[in-house]
């Protein structure tokens, strides 16, 4: 008697096996790319890239977190901290009164000082500050004797005379300060604006220390800026360079007297 075989029918799939999945938002802004970045630091780079390429304009309203959530494929949570990243940059924020964000470009203030603690964390020492000093400083003066006008004259005299006339050292150093700031405005160079504020605002201490060490180092600084703006007064490169080379050089000779070693770091003071 023959037995018939009964086939065994292989099991079906399950509805939807072997089909790809769409693709899943990232529930946490710390997911990363391929490249090992955090999600949210690729949306703070590519909308930082959009404000550069001038994509996106200072005054223009940023994208909503809906919109930009949707575009690069993340949480909102995600957009947020990225968009925190803009606002401590100053590339972003918001006027008073309102919620939107715009586009903002950064203060030449916030610029500095974002320098100035770069340069400091990475432990340069004084002589490297005033070695950069004596590469910026003088041509700059040469280049404001070049564009300086009565207002920007009377600037100047101004800092002078808060470097004369201050009670102490610190507010001496103030005026240092603000004439080298004033004299690199008056140079309508904007990269020597930027570079001249963090170079100045880390010598400030040590300025201080020798200030208060050397009996004549006011005087020394008064006598060498007036020359530096009669220099700009008749317009001529030549002298204010000459005389802003030989005030640089002075400093580091107020520094030896002063014993004030130029290996220290700026952090150190």
């Amino acid at each position: 008697m023959s037995t018939k075989k009964t086939r065994k029918t292989p099991p079906q799939p399950a509805a939807g096996a072997g089909q790809p999945r769409p693709a899943r938002r990232s529930s946490s802004s710390r997911a990363t790319a391929g490249d090992g970045q955090p999600a949210y630091g690729r949306v703070a780079a590519d909308l930082e890239q959009r404000i550069l390429k001038r994509t996106l304009k200072p005054g223009d309203p940023l994208p909503s977190e809906t919109e930009l959530a949707s575009q690069f494929g993340v949480n909102r949570s995600t957009v947020r901290e990225a968009v925190r990243r803009l606002e401590s940059a100053g590339l972003v924020g918001r006027a008073a009164g309102t919620k939107r964000l715009r586009v903002t470009r950064p203060a030449q203030s916030a610029t500095a000082s974002s320098m100035s603690r770069a340069l400091t964390l990475d432990d340069v020492t004084f002589i490297e500050l005033w070695e950069a000093m004596l590469a910026i400083a003088p041509r700059t003066a040469a280049l404001a004797a070049a564009h300086a006008r009565p207002e920007n004259i009377d600037r100047l005299e101004l800092c002078i005379r808060a470097v004369e006339t201050a009670r102490n050292s610190e507010g001496a150093v103030g005026g240092v300060v603000d004439f080298f700031g004033s004299l690199a405005a008056t140079s309508a160079n904007r990269v020597l604006v930027l570079a001249m504020q963090p170079v100045t605002r880390l010598l400030a201490p040590s300025l201080r220390r020798m200030i208060d060490r050397v009996p004549q180092g006011r005087s020394r600084i008064v006598v060498a800026q007036r020359c530096v703006v009669e220099a700009l007064r008749k317009g001529d490169a030549d002298a204010a360079q000459a005389w802003m080379t030989r005030h640089v050089h002075d400093f580091r000779r107020g520094y030896e007297v002063a014993e004030i070693s130029l290996d220290t770091r700026a952090a150190d003071v």
